[in-house]
């Protein structure tokens, strides 16, 4: 089965053509960051009016790409939330035309789903139960994956979203927007020498919170010569907010004595989250860079197995910002 996935929850118009869930035949991302730099950060009605712009050319290369008509799609899979409304709307409206044209059935799928559905794509053989933590500039949640679209909140961010943490962290430092991947790079030139709080929170809890780091780090900046202490600052920020994720990590897999767990988000594509993750007693698993952030691919894949379940949208289907993966049931009808 041929499903297009269309992801526009924020700054990627993205669209992807993927067989059977796990074979991803075109992936095309159009990212807006450039449109945003000149701003520190996303701006919502920018970022809808370019995804307007750019929807129609990305679907047509999508197309392209996979070698495929758009007649023979079996499904439209769409991100319908969280995400920023605008650009949600503009996806979820595209796709509900594109399904009703063609009179094939609509799936809205929700963000987080496409993020741990991204290693579906990456490992053929990967099926629930495994532990799923997603990692991002708008997320920072710790699911038990029972089975397909079965999702147990273990915890969730009480404040900042770790990705958030690192741009806002990183403009702190001076570096420039996305901050993430500036982040990143200067901390391989410096060394954690700085302390840092470190907000485990209660003792069973696998809840995070950033927000204290990120405001000792601006204290700290101003107390130490930013210009010689930057790499230094960023290293020590990076280690810390890892160490924290890593025992969260270790908590998690105690608890529910799960051997397996899947990194998911942009925040995966971290080199050192990643050499960490590496050291933990249990099988860790993340996609590659190239499906890390938001994309197509992982949408399809995710809407496919809704659709195994007989899970389909209404043509009613809208954009819903603060969509919980936990109450998702408004999304569907039963498909036929």
């Amino acid at each position: 089965m041929l499903i297009l996935g269309i992801e526009t929850s924020c700054d990627e118009t993205a669209a992807a053509i993927v067989r059977n869930g796990r074979e991803i035949l075109s992936n095309v991302i159009y990212t807006q960051i450039p449109l945003h730099i000149p701003f520190g950060g996303v701006v919502p009605e920018l970022a809808s009016r370019n995804h307007v712009e750019k929807i129609t050319p990305v679907v047509e290369e999508a197309f392209r790409q996979a070698g495929v008509k758009k007649e023979d799609i079996g499904a439209v899979a769409v991100t319908s939330g969280p995400g920023l409304v605008g650009p949600l709307i503009v996806g979820v409206s595209f796709a509900k035309a594109l399904s009703f044209g063609l009179n094939v059935p609509l799936i809205g799928v929700h963000h987080l789903d496409g993020h741990i559905a991204a290693n579906y794509l990456s490992f053929q053989d990967l099926e629930p139960p495994f532990l799923a933590l997603i990692l991002s500039g708008g997320h920072s949640h710790f699911y038990n994956v029972k089975s397909f679209g079965d999702y147990e909140l273990l915890g969730a961010t009480r404040d900042d979203a770790l990705g958030e943490a690192f741009d806002k962290v990183a403009r702190v430092l001076g570096l420039p927007y996305p901050g993430g991947p500036h982040l990143e790079k200067m901390a391989l030139q410096g060394k954690p020498v700085h302390e840092l709080p470190i907000t485990l929170l209660e003792d069973d809890s696998l809840d995070f919170s950033f927000s204290g780091i990120k405001s000792a780090m601006k204290v700290l900046s101003e107390k130490v010569d930013l210009e010689t202490e930057r790499a230094n600052l960023a290293a020590s920020f990076q280690e810390t907010v890892f160490s924290i994720v890593t025992e969260k990590i270790r908590r998690a897999l105690k608890r529910t004595q799960e051997k397996r767990i899947v990194i998911a988000g942009g925040v995966a594509a971290n080199q050192r989250l990643r050499e960490l993750l590496d050291e933990l007693p249990a099988e860790v698993l993340y996609p590659p860079l190239s499906i890390c952030t938001d994309n197509g691919a992982m949408i399809a894949s995710a809407g496919y197995y809704s659709f195994q379940q007989g899970k389909c949208s209404p043509l009613t289907l809208n954009a819903k910002a603060n969509l919980s993966l936990s109450s998702t049931e408004d999304l569907w009808i039963t498909c036929g």
